[in-house]
C-alpha cells in the first residue's frame, strides 16, 4: 500500500465531501488503498484541510453506504472487500450513462468518450499492476 495524499479544492463547485469521496474512491481502484487499509480520523483530516468534521464525516458515510470503508469506534475507517452487488450496479450503470450523456451533450465525439474511459480503466489497472509482485 502507498501513501495516500488526498486533495481538495475549497474554491471548486465540486462539493468538498464529494471532492473527499472521490479521490478516496479513486485511491481504492487504484490499489494505493486496500482492503484493510485505514482511513485518517475525521476530526484529524478536517483539522488538516481545515474543514468542518461533519464534512469528512459525510465522504465517510457515502462510502460507507457504497460499501467501500466500514467505521468503527473502535478502528474508525477501514477499506473492506468490494462486491459489486446487483443493486450498486444498477446504481452505477445509471450514473456512468449520465456522466457519458453529459460528454455527448457538450460535444465530445463517441470515439473520443470511449477512449477515455478506456485510457482510464487502463490507468486503474497499470497501477495495480505495478503493486503486485
Amino acid at each position: 500500500m502507498g501513501v495516500v495524499i488526498l486533495s481538495v479544492d475549497l474554491a471548486s463547485a465540486v462539493p468538498i465531501y464529494q471532492q473527499l469521496r472521490d479521490r478516496i474512491t479513486e485511491a481504492i481502484a487504484e490499489g494505493v488503498l486496500v482492503e484493510g487499509s485505514s482511513l485518517p480520523a475525521t476530526r484529524a483530516l478536517a483539522a488538516d484541510f481545515g474543514i468542518n468534521f461533519h464534512t469528512v464525516n459525510k465522504a465517510y458515510d457515502l462510502l460507507r453506504q457504497q460499501g467501500l470503508i466500514q467505521l468503527n469506534r473502535k478502528t474508525g475507517a477501514v477499506v473492506i472487500a468490494a462486491s459489486a452487488d446487483p443493486p450498486f450496479r444498477s446504481e452505477w450503470t445509471a450514473r456512468a450513462r449520465t456522466l457519458l450523456a453529459e460528454a455527448v451533450a457538450q460535444g465530445v465525439p463517441a470515439d473520443e468518450v470511449l477512449t477515455t474511459c478506456e485510457s482510464v480503466l487502463d490507468s486503474f489497472n497499470a497501477t495495480q499492476s505495478e503493486d503486485t509482485p
